[in-house]
Parts: C-alpha cells; sequence; structure tokens
C-alpha cells in the first residue's frame, strides 16, 4: 500500500516526488538504515525517523524532535501531552508538571525517573529556542540550572 502510494504520489502532475515520498519509496526497495536514507534525500535523521513512524514503519528511535506520543520509557507516559512552549504560560505550566514529577520521584528515590524529568526539560528548552521561542525556553533554563546547582552542592541529595 505504501509503496503504491508513494510511486502515485511521485508521478502526480509531474511533479518531483516530496521528501516523504523519497523516504517511503527508499525504505520499501529495502533501504532502512536512517542514517542511509537521510543523506540519500537530504533530509535530518529525526525527520526520516518521523515520517517511518508516522506510517508505523519504525519504533523505538528517539531525538529532540521525536513526538511524545512514541514512548521512550516507563517515565515517558507521565510527561506525554503535558509539555509545550506556544507561550510563556504555557512553558510555565509544563514547568510546573515537570517540577510535580521530579519531586515526587526524588521523594521516592528514583533517580532514573529525576533524570526522565530532566532530559524533558532540556528537550523542550531546545525545541523552545531552536524556534526562537527565547521567552518560552527560559523557564525550562530556570529550572534546570536550578537543579543542576542544587545537585552541585555538597549537602544536597536532590531530594
Amino acid at each position: 500500500m505504501i509503496a503504491e502510494r508513494t510511486s502515485t504520489n511521485a508521478r502526480v502532475a509531474g511533479k518531483r516526488a516530496s521528501k516523504k515520498d523519497q523516504i517511503l519509496a527508499l525504505y520499501v526497495s529495502g533501504i532502512a538504515g536512517i542514517e542511509d536514507l537521510a543523506l540519500m534525500t537530504d533530509s535530518r535523521p529525526g525527520y526520516v525517523a518521523a515520517v517511518l513512524q508516522g506510517e508505523g514503519l519504525l519504533s523505538g528511535y528517539h531525538d529532540l524532535y521525536t513526538s511524545s506520543q512514541h514512548l521512550q520509557n516507563v517515565y515517558s507516559k507521565f510527561f506525554a501531552n503535558r509539555l509545550g512552549f506556544k507561550d510563556l504560560e504555557t512553558s510555565e505550566r509544563s514547568v510546573a508538571w515537570i517540577d510535580r514529577l521530579y519531586q515526587q520521584f526524588a521523594r521516592s528515590r528514583d533517580r532514573a525517573g529525576q533524570h526522565h524529568a530532566m532530559l524533558m526539560a532540556l528537550t523542550m528548552y531546545n525545541r523552545a529556542r531552536f524556534t526562537g521561542k527565547q521567552a518560552e525556553a527560559d523557564p525550562y533554563r530556570r529550572w534546570l540550572e536550578g537543579r543542576l546547582e542544587a545537585a552541585a552542592r555538597p549537602d544536597e541529595n536532590d531530594t
């Protein structure tokens, strides 16, 4: 089905195939390596992975732009559809959620959970700033700085 749609889309009105269509056609032809597909289509690996995940052809790949819909581990479900940076209020609400979970993980001494909370804050910070939303990125940055400063104190157990 994908191969049929891809070849049909590539021929529509004599237009050049989109990168998505190229990725899918190459994948169906047997080229499955994300790096190879990215190189051959002049795309970023994250875009290639998103296309393949969107078609149900890939799972388990995660990077800065991977949707939170694709769970990375047991902690991901706590953050899915809860974080954003549409505006400053959304960022602040998201950071409050991250902090709530971080503190909950600290109380249960779940260091992996705390790590994932920090990872989500860093991911959202980078997503916001890479799209030119520095004000929306700042709450994430400030929260991360606070966690790192606390971890650097000798008397702090990060709880």
